[in-house]
């Protein structure tokens, strides 16, 4: 491909490093009050969702360094390329149209949409059976719980959407089974009666050895159960392009869904990898949610730089990383139900951008994607809040805000958001060695004992956060929510000049675990590894007997 300059190489990138050394210490109550309409001025909104940017260290002028930044770098280029088509996961060579999934009509994508539409009707179908207690077992009992059975994407993206619309839920109830380990599966069956249970197995090759081995184990357990091969059809569900494997496995083809190439797995949730969530919300919620989605598409692919909330997001991303030397980024959900965003963000984030080499495959000389981490509010302030307020290492945060509650308990809701807004505030005003030694004399300390005390007590504040708000959180504003996440991962790798779209560092590590599979069931013993490694195959055969 066609080299393009690297971020670095940019000539607003000098004016922004001359920035960021002007705002490195400035005070943010003290840009507050030097501009009455910041709170107004650094603010954007679309598709139900509010993101005040406004407790930031970030002048206008840095902004506008920002803005210039994404157009030199041909950021509306490289968004056009996503929406038409253009092969923008140039290592594989092939599109990355996820936005396709979610749309309501092709936009020069007629063929790829037909076949979207297709499946989506098949998958409407399926889902609708289930949802309205339609589907019966192989005893004739109704199904009235559904395990997904996947690993990355295939399991992060659907677990996150069922849990966060729980409000919306029908009466089947649907589990997720990611990990090898057995005991995840088994303590999904505990409780569960195999005539009431169906699978689906979510695996593009349907050669993923995670999900095989939990998906070959759910088999035998409904075998053992009483149900027949003949009668596996009843239970078992896939979304694979593997037909015959599936088929080899007992699912025949009209129980497959399918999966393209051209989907990454982290986002794949809008697609038949989505089925559990339509399954427990049915079919017209799983509608919306795609439809808040399919708005913030919109909003990113038409709205100006200044307003663009994806881009914003990904400029402010691209301002910590490399010009604060930000290692990490935390994302702070103030809804229970949100309380998986963190672990499908750290997918999401740090696999489409957790990169070292430029796209053409030069090695850059800044920063990429942070560390993403997170809790839901307000368990987290028990626990690493205090490192976010008095640590030494920058975090920026996402404060994620629903400003309804679903349950009745108005209270609560009200001190969850007080507890948000605090923590906001918190960061940014911190507290000075002089409030914090009036405030121990106050308690009844006497002015030494304060002193000695009150360093202790001082919080540097200016740590920046932004609070990204929606009336409620409903199907429509979670679609909006996870795109947005999307398109400002996807602008960051434009401004990184890397590829999003690849995971090769996922690959060696299922090479090496193949080689020592062999080693620990007897089948590869004359390889070595290194010493330890090959100490610790020793140990785990020394006791297995």
């Amino acid at each position: 491909m066609t080299a393009r300059a690297l971020l670095s190489d940019l000539p607003a990138y000098t004016a922004l490093k001359e920035h960021a050394v002007k705002l490195q210490y400035a005070s943010l109550e003290g840009l507050f009050n030097a501009d009455s309409n910041r709170a107004d001025t650094f603010t954007a909104s679309a598709a139900g969702l509010h993101l005040d940017y406004s407790k930031h260290l970030l002048s206008s002028s840095a902004l506008a360094s920002l803005l210039d930044l994404a157009e030199q770098a041909g950021v509306q280029h490289g968004i056009e390329a996503l929406f038409t088509g253009a092969h923008v996961n140039n290592t594989e060579d092939r599109p990355a149209l996820h936005t396709l999934l979610r749309a309501s009509s092709g936009g020069g994508q007629e063929d790829r949409f037909l076949e979207v539409q297709r499946a989506r009707e098949r998958m409407q179908v399926m889902a609708q059976k289930l949802y309205r207690g339609e589907h019966t077992g192989y005893s004739g009992k109704t199904i009235t719980d559904v395990i997904n059975i996947g690993i990355g994407g295939s399991d992060l993206g659907p677990r996150l959407v069922t849990q966060a619309l729980k409000p919306f839920q029908g009466t089947v109830q649907c589990h997720y089974v990611s990990n090898v380990d057995p005991a995840d599966l088994l303590d999904t069956l505990a409780n569960l009666d195999a005539a009431s249970t169906a699978f689906i197995i979510c695996s593009k090759s349907f050669r993923t050895e995670e999900t095989l081995a939990n998906g070959l184990a759910a088999r035998n357990w409904m075998l053992n159960a009483g149900a027949t091969t003949a009668q596996l059809d009843k239970h078992f569900l896939a979304v694979t392009t593997n037909l015959q494997a599936a088929r080899d496995f007992g699912i025949p083809e009209e129980n497959c869904l399918p999966m393209w190439d051209w989907v990454g797995g982290r986002y794949s949730v809008w697609s038949a990898v989505g089925l559990s969530c339509a399954i427990a919300v049915g079919w017209d919620r799983f509608s919306e949610f795609l439809a808040g989605a399919e708005a913030m598409d919109q909003h990113f692919r038409n709205s100006a730089a200044h307003c663009n909330l994806p881009l914003l997001m990904s400029l402010l991303e691209i301002w910590y990383c490399i010009f604060f030397h930000a290692s990490n980024h935390v994302v702070l959900p103030y809804d229970h139900s949100l309380q998986r965003f963190p672990d499908f963000l750290q997918q999401l984030t740090m696999e489409s951008n957790g990169k070292r080499v430029s796209a053409d495959g030069r090695e850059l000389d800044y920063a990429t994607a942070p560390v993403l981490w997170g809790s839901a509010g307000t368990m987290g302030q028990h626990s690493f809040h205090q490192l976010l307020h008095q640590g030494t290492l920058l975090c920026p945060v996402d404060f994620i805000l629903p400003l309804n509650t679903h349950t009745k308990a108005a209270q609560q809701h009200r001190i969850l958001v007080a507890n948000c807004l605090a923590q906001s505030r918190t960061l940014m005003v911190g507290r000075s060695l002089e409030d914090a030694t009036n405030a121990l004399m106050k308690r009844g300390l006497d002015e030494d004992k304060a002193a000695t005390l009150a360093p202790h007590l001082v919080m540097p504040g200016n740590r920046p956060s932004s609070v990204i708000t929606m009336a409620s959180l409903d199907p429509g504003t979670l679609g909006a929510l996870l795109a947005l996440y999307e398109h400002r991962t996807y602008c960051s790798g434009l401004l990184w000049r890397i590829n999003s779209f690849d995971q090769w560092g996922v690959e060696l590590g299922k090479e090496i675990s193949t080689e020592i599979l062999g080693q620990l069931a007897g089948t590869n013993d004359g390889s070595t590894m290194d010493a330890a490694t090959d100490r610790l195959i020793k140990l785990w055969k020394d006791a297995q007997r």
